[in-house]
């Protein structure tokens, strides 16, 4: 059993910047890759980032690269995400996401095998 917690949510004006992190417990086997999905409000879950247990493969959504960057320290069993340059359009609950196996596209969302509870971005023109 994997539990994920989020946090470092929270509201920033466009441009600014926030890191979220994603404290993860259990069998690492059970988390061979970890990442973020996020929905915003009337839309479905979209993937947004992907990191392989002890690195170094990542792959991020279109819409984030050159704005976000996972990372991770194993040492903490936490993975982050830093999002700078944010914008109105970023605004969502963004979901921390572990499994078994990595698909690095959006299509990884069919082998998740644990979620977090979430946490909130909200980003002002």
């Amino acid at each position: 059993q994997v539990q994920l917690v989020e946090s470092g949510g929270g509201s920033v004006q466009a441009g600014g910047s926030l890191r979220l992190s994603c404290a993860a417990s259990g069998y690492s086997y059970d988390r061979n890759c970890m990442g973020w999905f996020r929905q915003a409000p009337g839309k479905e879950r979209e993937w947004v980032s992907i990191i392989n247990h002890g690195g170094p493969h990542t792959a991020y959504a279109d819409s984030v690269k050159g704005r976000f960057t996972i990372s991770q320290n194993l040492a903490k069993n936490t993975v982050y995400l830093q999002m700078n340059s944010l914008k109105p359009e970023d605004t969502a609950m963004y979901y921390c996401a572990s499994g078994r196996v990595c698909v690095y596209t959006d299509s990884w969302y069919k082998y998740v095998d644990y979620w977090g509870q979430g946490t909130q971005v909200t980003v002002s023109s």
